[in-house]
């Protein structure tokens, strides 16, 4: 994207967001793209996600600003535990070596994201610039890692945006297998305790699709952030408890 593009608006530091509903549509070269510029400090990040906006763009791009529609959502009620997941759960929440932290180690789970996204993809989002933006974030609370450890080492986990409780996945790694769903299902249960009924996904991909997310049209997902953002935040600490919010009586006592 270029200066020259007189229908895309390029931001100053601390300018306004268009509307959501002004992103580009089905037809132009970036279907979602609203804007470029302006920058990643705190408080344009929470306006942002509040108003159902999110930065995404690659090395040697300009600041870009997307709200796709539809938008990828997950609810936390309609989360898929496959068969294996379930197996995998039942035997990690009873194992004395194995356990969910949240924000013990949040800048090694962002770099250990970047580093897998660019392995998948020959590229990643995740530039320096976002790391440090989304650092600055969780220092100042609104931005939190779900983590998953076995034996004293951390192989999986995701980081998720949260303002009130309207939360936004961001990126996953594993380096050892299901432990990022492993950390997923952990934030569901977590979720689920809390009375957080959706996780935006932005994203539509077969992956999300498998676990239960679902499309939403974007006038919905605006609406339903703008009054979840309003509500009182919860604690970003894991209680073992919340696993029964996913694991069957059975599956608990195996």
């Amino acid at each position: 994207m270029h200066r020259s593009d007189p229908a895309l608006p390029w931001l100053s530091a601390g300018e306004l967001f268009p509307p959501a509903d002004q992103a580009w549509g089905p037809g132009t070269p970036a279907p979602g793209l609203l804007a470029a510029g302006g920058a990643l400090d705190v408080d344009t990040l929470k306006r942002a996600y509040s108003a159902g906006i999110f930065p995404w763009f690659g090395r040697n791009e300009p600041l870009l600003w997307w709200s796709t529609d539809p938008r990828m959502v997950l609810r936390t009620g309609s989360f898929k535990l496959h068969r294996s997941l379930r197996k995998t759960l039942g035997k990690f929440r009873l194992h004395p070596e194995c356990e969910i932290r949240m924000d013990s180690a949040f800048s090694r789970v962002i770099q250990a994201c970047s580093v897998q996204t660019r392995k998948a993809q020959s590229g990643t989002w995740i530039v320096p610039d976002m790391v440090r933006a989304y650092q600055a974030l969780h220092e100042a609370g609104f931005a939190h890692s779900v983590e998953t450890w076995i034996g004293g080492e951390l192989v999986g986990g995701l980081y998720a945006v949260s303002i009130g409780k309207a939360v936004f996945g961001e990126s996953m790694f594993a380096s050892r297998s299901d432990a990022s769903k492993i950390a997923l299902a952990g934030l569901v249960g977590f979720c689920r305790a809390h009375a957080i009924d959706m996780i935006d996904c932005q994203q539509n991909t077969r992956h999300l699709a498998s676990l239960g997310a679902a499309p939403m049209p974007r006038q919905e997902f605006v609406a339903q952030v703008a009054q979840r953002v309003q509500q009182s935040a919860p604690e970003w600490e894991f209680q073992p408890e919340y696993w029964n919010q996913l694991l069957p009586t059975a599956d608990r006592t195996a």
